[in-house]
C-alpha cells in the first residue's frame, strides 16, 4: 500500500497532468477540425508547412500563367477568325475578277462590287484587335514594333531556388494583311504590290487594294491587266492561306499547353492537400475520444482529491 502524505497528492498531480495533455489535444484537434489543416502553421511542421508554402506560391504563379496563355489565346483565336473572313472575301474577288474576263461584261458594275470587297477587307483587318494587339493591320516603323510575339506559357523553379520563364513565340510577319509602313520594300499580304505573275514587287505594280478594272476593256492588253489582277489575287489566298495555317498550329499550341498549366495546377493542389490538410473523419474520431477521456479525467482527479479527504476519517473519535 502507497503512503498517503497531506503534503503532497501524488494521485491528484498525476490526474491532473493527464487532464492538461487532454485538454492541450483537444485544442489540436479542434483547430485541425476547424481550419481543415494538419498543418496550418511552421510549428506544426516546419518541413512540411515550407514545401506547402512554396508550392502554393508556384500554384500562384501558374495561375497567372495561365491568364497569359488565356490572353494570348484570344489574341491568336481573333487573328484567326479575321484571316479566315479575310479569305473568304479575296475568294468572293477572285469570282468577279474571273467574271470581268468575260467579253462585253460591264466591268465598272463589276468594280463596285470588288470595291466594296476591298473595303470590307480593310474594316475586316483593322478591327481585328484584342486587348490592344492587332496582327492583321500594323505599321512596322512603329516604335518597339516586332513581328514575334511571345506569350508566357510556363514557369519553373528549380532545387536551388532559381525561376525560369518559359514562352511560346508566334511569327506574325506572314499574316500581316496590311502594313502603314510606307518606307518598307513591301507591305502587308493585301497592300504590296504585284506584277502580272502576282509576284511582290517594290515598284510598279498593283496590290490587291488597288486593283480597278472600272476603264479595262476587250483589248489584249486590257485582258492581259486581268489575268495579272488574277494572278495577283490567288498568290494573295495562297499566302493568306499559308499565314491561317501557321495561325491555327499556334491556336493547338496554346490550347494543349493551357491544359497542361490547368492539369499541372490540379496536380500541386493535390500534393498540397496530401501534406496539410487534414483527414476529417479522423480528426472527428479522435475529438470523440479525447471528450471521453476529458470526462475520465475529471472523475479520476476527482476521486484523487477525495482521498486527501479521507485521511480526516483516520482522527475522528
Amino acid at each position: 500500500m502507497g503512503m498517503n502524505s497531506i503534503n503532497t497528492n501524488i494521485a491528484a498531480m498525476t490526474a491532473l497532468q493527464s487532464l492538461q495533455q487532454t485538454s492541450k489535444d483537444m485544442l489540436t484537434t479542434q483547430s485541425r477540425i476547424s481550419t481543415g489543416l494538419r498543418v496550418a502553421s511552421a510549428s506544426d511542421n516546419a518541413a512540411y508547412w515550407s514545401i506547402a508554402t512554396s508550392m502554393r506560391s508556384d500554384n500562384a504563379a501558374l495561375s497567372t500563367v495561365q491568364d497569359a496563355l488565356g490572353l494570348g489565346k484570344g489574341t491568336v483565336n481573333v487573328a484567326y477568325t479575321a484571316m479566315n473572313s479575310s479569305i473568304d472575301l479575296v475568294s468572293q474577288m477572285k469570282q468577279k475578277l474571273a467574271a470581268a474576263l468575260g467579253p462585253g461584261v460591264d466591268r465598272s458594275k463589276i468594280q463596285s462590287d470588288i470595291t466594296e470587297l476591298q473595303n470590307q477587307l480593310k474594316g475586316v483587318a483593322d478591327s481585328a484587335s484584342f486587348s490592344g494587339e492587332n496582327w492583321l493591320s500594323v505599321d512596322s516603323s512603329a516604335t518597339g514594333y516586332n513581328a514575334t510575339k511571345s506569350i508566357v506559357s510556363s514557369f519553373t523553379r528549380s532545387s536551388d531556388g532559381s525561376v525560369s520563364i518559359g514562352y511560346i513565340t508566334v511569327d506574325t510577319s506572314q499574316a500581316v494583311l496590311f502594313d502603314a509602313n510606307t518606307s518598307a520594300s513591301a507591305g502587308g499580304i493585301l497592300d504590296s504590290q504585284r506584277d502580272s505573275t502576282g509576284a511582290v514587287v517594290s515598284t510598279g505594280g498593283t496590290s490587291i487594294m488597288g486593283i480597278d478594272i472600272s476603264n479595262l476593256t476587250d483589248s489584249a492588253a486590257d485582258q492581259a491587266t486581268l489575268s495579272g489582277y488574277v494572278q495577283s489575287v490567288q498568290k494573295a489566298l495562297d499566302a493568306m492561306t499559308t499565314a491561317a495555317t501557321g495561325l491555327g498550329a499556334n491556336q493547338t499550341r496554346i490550347n494543349l499547353q493551357s491544359d497542361f498549366v490547368s492539369t499541372l495546377m490540379d496536380s500541386i493542389t493535390t500534393g498540397v492537400s496530401q501534406l496539410v490538410d487534414a483527414d476529417m473523419n479522423q480528426e472527428s474520431t479522435k475529438l470523440q475520444a479525447l471528450q471521453v477521456k476529458q470526462q475520465l479525467g475529471v472523475q479520476a482527479l476527482s476521486i484523487a482529491n477525495q482521498s486527501s479527504q479521507n485521511i480526516l476519517s483516520l482522527f475522528r473519535g
